[in-house]
């Protein structure tokens, strides 16, 4: 909390003072994950590294099935309540392994949207990227939480909101499809697993609570 407090007075600073460049790095970082997205790298349909148990297993979903279903209800929460209408890609073909980029409109959007997030969910947002290693999981966490964004989701207080587990379970599934296939490494999986939970809930603390005055 204290480096990410600081790292926060450090941009709020920098913007006082009409500095630019913290700012910029941080979205120029920001936008380089947006290419390779985790939420949006999702496996091809049939692989020759599966588990052979997989053709054997009454009703089991592929990889990428599982992926798309974890990342449909947030890329649609984020383009009808973040960016409305946009448009969203996956990055990866079912039968290729090359990126694809976004389309530069939505390249644009995003660009604009993270250039006039204030200070604290700028930094906030930088480490539930670097956390998750999507920008797609960090904005929807950021957007749960911030009070900046109080009046977009409504604070009705119903329902299940879009937490840590939610966010690190978003980010790490391919691992946890592959540690359930092959098993744990002891004091590596484990302790990455509790890591992420750790920085996301950071973010969370740092960005919610009483609205900040400008």
């Amino acid at each position: 909390m204290t480096s990410l407090a600081a790292r926060a007075l450090d941009v709020q600073n920098a913007d006082v003072e009409g500095k630019i460049n913290t700012r910029d790095e941080i979205i120029e970082m920001l936008m380089r994950y947006l290419n390779t997205d985790t939420l949006l790298c999702w496996a091809p349909e049939k692989s020759i590294y599966d588990a052979p148990q997989l053709e054997h297993r009454e009703g089991s979903d592929s990889l990428r099935k599982l992926q798309i279903r974890v990342a449909q209800p947030i890329i649609a929460y984020l383009t009808t309540n973040v960016w409305p209408g946009l448009e969203i890609r996956p990055i990866l073909e079912p039968d290729s392994i090359l990126p694809a980029p976004q389309p530069e409109m939505t390249k644009g959007v995003i660009r604009g949207w993270l250039s006039g997030l204030p200070a604290f969910e700028l930094a906030g947002l930088e480490r539930a990227v670097l956390a998750s290693k999507s920008l797609l999981v960090g904005v929807r966490l950021l957007v749960e939480w911030s009070e900046e964004f109080a009046r977009l989701r409504g604070d009705s207080g119903e329902g299940k909101r879009f937490g840590i587990e939610e966010a690190a379970e978003a980010c790490s599934l391919e691992v946890r499809w592959q540690t359930g296939m092959w098993g744990e490494v002891e004091d590596t999986h484990d302790v990455e697993k509790e890591d992420v939970r750790r920085q996301l809930g950071s973010v969370i603390v740092l960005i919610s609570g009483n609205p900040r005055e400008e």
